[in-house]
């Protein structure tokens, strides 16, 4: 039996997962989109994708994971919030990914300012720091979408064009 056709269903459906867990928080989005390419790159033994393409995809996918943590403190921090609203936001996010599409834009912003009133914050300055934390987060989730289409072009672009030959 002929497995091809299975790799290249599993390859498929990791990088489409990928993509939403680059909008969902609890799923580990550009790795897995790094992870479905490499199971199709290792379909044809990295003969039509190399490994220096790859390897051009694992640095794309550690740079997005790299903003996406840098970017929801940036953001915390710019307006003045604490690592309490931070971690706040952060657990807002996964939590808000239960009440859908609200929870997950509403999630880490409340997190943020019940972290930064847990803190003894006033709450202009908890309100603060849920705006920073929840714009860091939708700038980082936006970077995250463009960095892991980036990788799928590179991917796709490599099957015509041996873009960083062996």
């Amino acid at each position: 039996m002929d497995w091809t056709i299975l790799w290249w269903l599993l390859a498929g459906l990791t990088v489409i997962a990928g993509l939403a867990g680059t909008i969902v928080p609890a799923l580990p989005g550009v790795p897995m989109v790094f992870a479905g390419l490499l199971v199709a790159a290792w379909i044809d033994n990295f003969e039509t994708v190399g490994w220096t393409t790859i390897g051009v995809l694992a640095v794309l996918a550690v740079l997005a994971w790299i903003v996406d943590f840098l970017a929801g403190a940036a953001g915390a921090r710019y307006l003045g919030a604490s690592s309490r609203a931070f971690w706040g936001a952060t657990i807002g996010a996964v939590a808000g990914i239960f009440f859908g599409l609200i929870g997950m834009l509403l999630g880490p912003f409340i997190g943020a300012v019940l972290g930064e009133l847990s803190g003894g914050s006033d709450i202009v300055q908890s309100g603060r720091a849920g705006v920073g934390a929840w714009i860091g987060m939708v700038v980082a989730t936006a970077f995250k979408l463009g960095i892991a289409f980036l990788m799928i072009g590179i991917f796709v672009f490599s099957f015509g064009v041996d873009l960083f030959p062996n």
